[in-house]
């Protein structure tokens, strides 16, 4: 599948219902569209099973709760629709997009209390999420913007309104031949990259940031898990911007990055370690096991 991505070939499932690609469409005056009451879920399809289908639609509908903004579907419904729209569109390795928003109704303004709450899924095939960085180890920017207090915002949920400052960084980031940027949070501890957890490696242990600022990535705790299994030790703690220079080694987490190393941060540089490579290649064995 090639092409803008409102120009292609497909179905996409669109409020109970598969409807052809270039049909699913919005109104202009979608309040998710003016204020960001948007929830979502990136997913990956690896022969024909979504790994951690579930625990993503669960956390869809946290999101929703978290927002306000009640999702009118059961995970049993939400599995369903995902898994009618992979067959409609006959792929068994695809990335899936579940969204969930506030659509035009009644109110246009902040309150959206009376607008309906709607539901789409569509997936496409997607390669590498930073491309040849996965093999070679990254390279990021550190973002000028900080990530919110859980008191200003509720970072619990995937909302697409936290990912303003991510677009934004990522854009900077390209422009100066980076693949993504690493956020400290509003405390200046170090935070995330713009759509993934980062895992640093010192002597042998492992060091990741708490996740109470950001959000607890469904891969992040996947592979705290993988390395626990191992026996090795995963310091979940706040980490400090001047530590990156004690750092050895350096990798990013999510669904679209999967495990992807990083080769460096602003000045600071990080070797493609055994740790690094070992988690990559078991992640990857894992999700199409």
């Amino acid at each position: 599948m090639a092409g803008a991505y409102d120009d292609r070939d497909g179905k996409i499932w669109l409020d109970g219902q598969l409807v052809e690609w270039r049909d699913a469409k919005v109104h202009i005056l979608t309040h998710a569209l003016h204020y960001a009451s948007s929830v979502f879920e990136g997913e990956r399809c690896y022969n024909g099973k979504i790994f951690k289908s579930v625990e993503h639609s669960e956390r869809l509908l946290k999101s929703g709760e978290l927002l306000d903004m009640p999702i009118p579907y059961t995970v049993e419904q939400i599995e369903d629709a995902k898994k009618a729209v992979l067959e409609a569109n006959n792929l068994t390795d695809a990335y899936v997009r579940v969204i969930a928003w506030r659509g035009a109704g009644e109110d246009m303004g902040v309150a959206s209390s009376r607008n309906p709450v709607r539901m789409a899924v569509a997936a496409w095939t997607w390669g590498a999420y930073y491309g040849d960085a996965k093999m070679q180890g990254a390279k990021l920017d550190i973002a000028k913007w900080k990530r919110p207090s859980p008191e200003t915002i509720p970072t619990a949920a995937k909302a697409a309104g936290l990912y303003m400052i991510c677009t934004m960084s990522k854009h900077a980031a390209e422009a100066k031949g980076c693949s993504d940027a690493l956020f400290m949070d509003y405390r200046g501890y170090v935070a995330e990259a713009t759509g993934a957890n980062i895992f640093f490696v010192k002597d042998g242990e492992v060091h990741t940031p708490i996740p109470d600022a950001i959000l607890n990535g469904i891969t992040r705790q996947t592979v705290i898990g993988m390395l626990q299994a191992k026996g090795i030790k995963v310091n979940e703690r706040r980490i400090m911007p001047e530590e990156l220079a004690d750092f050895e080694q350096c990798w990013l987490t999510g669904t679209a990055a999967e495990v992807t190393p990083v080769g460096q941060i602003g000045d600071y540089t990080f070797t493609v370690g055994d740790i690094t490579r070992n988690i990559a290649e078991e992640y990857e064995a894992l999700v199409r096991s």
